[in-house]
């Protein structure tokens, strides 16, 4: 055993080797961030930077451009053909990395595939009833009814290989919740610009460039090689930029940001994120496990945190100024957001502790908050700062924060009483927001909240082609979950980069790089 271990060593250490001379005579795009993927299952973890990787990897039948906009990907086209109908084109002469090509029965099979129990991605298309191939390259995606909004919740739908699913064990998406691990946990078959390489989880992904990738004349990328590194460590990722070692950090600490904009061959590019950072309740369990009773069942708690957090402090101080306070979980930019539905409720102490009285915890509880600390920006230092917050109004808070890995794993496996959550929205549509956090059954409503009004809303607004209907319906269910206060909001994240000035690469609104866009010095 210990021979083997010892020989295996060898063969790893072999193999960065192999791929530290590669980095030499490629070009090799070296990039970082705080946190890993969690899998390459493209429908098991609806997950930012899971999501980021896939995207790399597998496309999507509509695809966004870096302005939002959308645009063809594995679809040419696409219409309704009857109310409950619409019909895509698929681009010919697609081809998978195994050299498959690429037919309407993969598309069909990858949205049965994601309709199961163990994806991630059946909030994306609960209107849809059923895919049709019709012949090679057109399907027909039938839905309950009327869908308006059907293009831009498809944008994340990746596309796989039915015949590579089936061979390989993997019609149905991993169990990532339940911990089970398949094969396409490390290996990938996808149709866009790179070919995953290597896997290892929270060491490294090596991706290497598809040379017969169908859109390399609309994004004719020079990059030969991708090496990703996940970081967690702020100052060691920040040293990797300035010594040269990695040549694009997705979130540098704020606080380096100066230092790296006075440092000659580095540059940052910035822009606000469609991503909002909130703090969740269990508000449905009558005993909870690290609270006695459950007092976050009562508004007057819930409201009470919401007005003890100072967010112009964590805005100031711990974001140096780069967050937008919230007085919602929409993000602008997305639609059915408003001005007035982002203005907070007043950060006042006093009237926290009174309305603590009023629900019966004038002498406050104990609680625990679980927070990630390598998935947004500072997410443990505002942790650590809602403890002081809390404090204030006798809630005593133990904090636990770790790995992203772990965090998401546990939240969905209903481990945590009150917890930190970020939430971007690539349908753009305030829809995506209620079906998946607001709705009863929502994949990541893990308070509990179920609301029979939202529910029927959220459900009808998805059938809805009046579009003046529709936005009183989106009206009406921000107004009553922001009375039930079912989130405490904090902030509208603002993205920045840095890059080495040699590299080009557009920054991305939803927080996912695009490296069919990167363009390397030559």
């Amino acid at each position: 055993m210990e021979k083997r271990l010892l020989l295996t060593g060898v063969a790893t250490l072999a193999l960065v080797l192999a791929h530290a001379t590669d980095a030499l005579a490629n070009n090799t795009l070296r990039w970082a961030s705080q946190g890993d993927a969690l899998t390459f299952d493209p429908h098991a973890q609806n997950h930012g930077p899971t999501n980021t990787q896939n995207k790399q990897v597998y496309e999507s039948l509509i695809i966004r451009a870096a302005d939002q906009s959308m645009e063809p990907g594995l679809a040419v086209s696409w219409e309704p053909v009857e109310p409950t109908v619409w019909e895509f084109k698929l681009r010919e002469g697609v081809a998978f990395h195994d050299g498959a090509p690429l037919t309407a029965e993969d598309v069909v099979f990858s949205f049965e595939r994601a309709q199961t129990e163990t994806s991630d991605f059946t909030g994306y298309i609960t209107s849809v009833d059923r895919a049709e191939a019709i012949d090679d390259y057109t399907v027909l995606i039938h839905t309950v009814g009327p869908n308006p909004i059907l293009p831009n919740q498809l944008t994340e739908l990746k596309i796989m290989n039915k015949a590579w699913a089936e061979a390989n064990g993997v019609v149905e998406p991993q169990d990532f919740a339940g911990g089970e691990e398949t094969y396409a946990v490390r290996n990938a078959n996808g149709t866009g610009p790179f070919r995953l390489e290597l896997r290892e989880p929270d060491v490294r992904t090596v991706m290497v460039r598809n040379d017969d990738w169908w859109g390399l004349e609309q994004d004719p990328h020079n990059v030969d090689e991708i090496v990703y590194t996940p970081i967690q460590n702020a100052a060691t990722r920040i040293a990797a930029l300035l010594s040269g070692e990695v040549d694009f950090v997705l979130d540098p600490p704020l606080q380096d940001l100066a230092r790296i904009e006075g440092t000659p061959g580095l540059k940052t590019i910035s822009t606000p994120q469609i991503r909002s950072i909130f703090f969740g309740m269990d508000q449905a369990s009558d005993e909870l496990r690290y609270t006695d009773g459950n007092p976050f069942q009562d508004v007057r708690v819930r409201q009470a945190i919401y007005q003890a957090t100072d967010v112009e402090a964590i805005q100031s101080r711990i974001m140096r100024g780069l967050s937008a306070p919230a007085g919602t979980i929409a993000p602008p930019g997305v639609h059915g957001y408003s001005d007035a539905l982002d203005e907070r409720l007043p950060f006042d102490v006093a009237a926290a502790k009174e309305l603590m009285a009023e629900a019966g915890y004038a002498d406050g509880f104990t609680t625990t908050l679980h927070c990630p600390n390598d998935r947004y920006i500072n997410d443990e230092a505002i942790c650590q700062a809602m403890v002081a917050m809390l404090a204030q109004i006798g809630i005593s808070v133990n904090l636990q924060a770790q790995p992203n890995s772990i965090h998401f794993q546990e939240l969905q496996n209903g481990e945590h009483d009150f917890y930190m959550l970020g939430w971007g929205v690539p349908t753009l549509d305030s829809h995506y927001i209620f079906n998946f956090l607001y709705k009863s059954d929502g994949s990541w409503n893990f308070t509990g909240y179920d609301n029979e009004r939202v529910n029927e809303l959220t459900t009808q607004m998805e059938a809805t082609v009046d579009l003046e209907a529709r936005d009183g319906m989106i009206t009406e269910v921000w107004d009553i979950v922001q009375a039930d206060v079912v989130y405490v909001p904090l902030h509208h994240q603002v993205l920045v980069w840095a890059m080495k000035d040699t590299l080009e690469l557009p920054i991305e609104a939803q927080d996912a790089p695009q490296f069919r866009w990167a363009r390397l010095a030559e």
